[in-house]
């Protein structure tokens, strides 16, 4: 079964998405094309979002979902003229909180994703500084790092590291254990006065070998036994050393980040 879904949203359209991926992820067996129509903000632009869920409908004979976080319930109107399924993603939460908070809401186009603290969006730009200049073990000062992550080569440290820098403010760097690390089975001496803050990433050698071999294809690097070697002597320290760990073959990186973070007791709420 194939269906066709609409993020339509008067900001960048992520809540809807994020959201609406959440959901559909929940059924089985059920192929989704989706479609993201961020800045519908105008009557016109209402119109045009209309139009293509009708034309979606003819050429698939089957309805449309729309997943919509327009603000403006006039805007929202011109939409459900196209005759998708509308699911509104405020709308539970607007009756009750109006009536415990005792006062109507303002809606304001683009508010959930509008620049309103400074100070946390630089926090977000000084942790994903921070985050691009310790990776990889470029920079191993560590001081002002919340978090180190450690692993073989092409696990996921990298954007792990970017995605809480970019959504939490956390400065996260990482370290890829080299050959002469795994050889001498010890931690490095420079993350040992760090220790609290280090936290592993791990995969299954097969999905590694995939990584790999699109990166350096015929390499001794991108080779099954090589993985598994690395993976061993890795897990291997971790377990030695009491680092936490968790493996990220089948894990989406939202979870892997919250994970972490929780693990850690860094308690920071995204933005």
């Amino acid at each position: 079964m194939r269906r066709t879904v609409f993020y339509i949203s008067d900001g960048t359209g992520i809540t809807a998405e994020t959201i609406g991926h959440s959901v559909l992820t929940q059924f089985e067996g059920i192929d989704f094309e989706t479609f993201r129509l961020p800045f519908v903000d105008s009557a016109e632009k209402a119109g045009h979002a209309a139009q293509r869920i009708r034309a979606a409908q003819t050429q698939t004979g089957v309805r449309p979902i729309v997943i919509n976080t327009i603000m403006d319930p006039s805007l929202s109107d011109v939409v459900a003229t196209g005759g998708a399924l509308m699911l509104d993603v405020f709308a539970p939460f607007l009756g009750p909180l109006q009536e415990e908070l005792g006062t109507l809401r303002s809606p304001r186009v683009g508010k959930a994703h509008g620049l309103t603290n400074f100070a946390e969006y630089e926090a977000r730009i000084n942790a994903t500084n921070y985050a691009l200049s310790h990776d990889d073990g470029i920079d191993v000062r560590y001081d002002d790092a919340e978090v180190i992550l450690v692993g073989v080569s092409r696990v996921g440290k990298t954007p792990t590291c970017l995605y809480m820098a970019l959504h939490y403010g956390v400065k996260a760097a990482n370290y890829p254990l080299t050959e002469e690390d795994l050889d001498k089975l010890e931690l490095p001496a420079r993350l040992v006065p760090f220790k609290s803050k280090l936290y592993a990433l791990s995969i299954d050698a097969p999905r590694l070998a995939q990584v790999r071999e699109a990166r350096r294809p015929g390499s001794k690097y991108a080779t099954l036994a090589q993985c598994r070697r690395e993976l061993e002597l890795a897990e291997k320290l971790y377990r030695r050393d009491g680092i936490p760990m968790q493996s990220t073959t089948n894990t989406s990186i939202e979870e892997i980040a919250s994970k972490i973070l929780s693990q850690l007791g860094i308690e920071k709420h995204m933005f």
